[in-house]
């Protein structure tokens, strides 16, 4: 884990023995591989200091020097904040995770959509004085529930995104089934494309994307005729995991859109945990989401 500080704007990170084969733009370019753009904008700015001076991009760090970057520069914030109750998994200068309630979209889908999980983070944040960037990393869908990622800088979001889409961030659902599971676990590989007869409903399609997901069998319930299961993606299709498990015969407990028989209030997936190395101070984050409906739809046994 990699000793750092926040002063005001800057980001300080104190260099050590194993960071002096880096310079700063080996840093930037290859370590964190972070977008051309903005590093040409450091750059250009002069911004970057090491021992509080200009720094030289090509020379190599030397250990106890303290590299600094602005990476908390004020912004105008384009999400309208709205005050309401969110649940703050984990908060540190550079990412958020909440636990995102049903009913609520991951961010604004319009104008004049005030009220998603986004607008409520921005709350949160403003009501602190961080008048900067943010931004969702992943979504889920309304009536989902669980742990969504939020970076609230430029920098933070861009590496977020590419550690996503390099599958460096494990996402880990919890899900109940109808009926009994055969097998303790699997794998679904099939292609997911649009339903043309419906305006939001996905289908598997063999001229859609790809589309793969892991399922393990935790627990069936023969009262309820219900199985629990986790999923992890390696892939991030609409609606995947709800698609993927009504085409092998067991659609989740509560989504009549994909074909459930029983009647919840929604259904029954959520996002239980995501795991990742921080990209700024090495840490390894594991954040679990508790269930949040009242009374909870899923067993609280469940620990994946």
């Amino acid at each position: 884990m990699l000793q750092t500080k926040t002063v005001g704007q800057q980001f300080h990170i104190y260099i050590q023995k194993d960071w002096e084969k880096y310079t700063i733009e080996s840093l930037f370019k290859d370590y964190w591989k972070a977008p051309k753009k903005l590093v040409h904008e450091l750059r250009m700015e002069k911004s970057v200091l090491v021992n509080g001076q200009e720094a030289n991009w090509t020379s190599h760090f030397h250990s106890g020097d303290t590299l600094s970057i602005p990476f908390f520069l004020p912004e105008p914030s384009i999400v309208q904040p709205t005050y309401m109750e969110i649940d703050i998994l984990f908060e540190d200068d550079h990412l958020l995770i909440a636990n995102k309630p049903a009913g609520m979209d991951t961010h604004p889908n319009s104008e004049k959509d005030y009220f998603s999980l986004l607008n409520g983070v921005a709350f949160h944040l403003h009501s602190k004085g961080e008048l900067h960037y943010i931004k969702h990393i992943h979504r889920l869908d309304r009536d989902t529930t669980g742990a969504v990622i939020f970076a609230k800088h430029r920098m933070c979001g861009a590496i977020l995104d590419r550690l996503l889409e390099e599958r460096k961030i494990k996402r880990t659902y919890v899900a109940l089934v109808e009926g009994k599971m055969k097998t303790s676990g699997g794998s679904i590989s099939k292609p997911i494309g649009r339903d043309r007869h419906h305006p939001t409903r996905r289908r598997v399609s063999s001229t859609g994307q790809s589309a793969v997901t892991h399922y393990k069998v935790h627990a069936y319930s023969a009262k309820n005729n219900t199985t629990l299961i986790s999923c992890q993606l390696d892939t991030g299709r609409t609606h995947q995991i709800r698609v993927h498990l009504s085409s092998i015969g067991h659609p989740l407990m509560g989504d009549s859109l994909y074909g459930s028989r029983v009647k919840l209030k929604r259904q029954a997936l959520h996002a239980f945990k995501v795991e990742f190395t921080h990209p700024f101070t090495e840490e390894n984050i594991v954040c679990k989401a508790p269930f949040v409906d009242n009374p909870s739809i899923f067993p609280d046994i469940i620990d994946v």
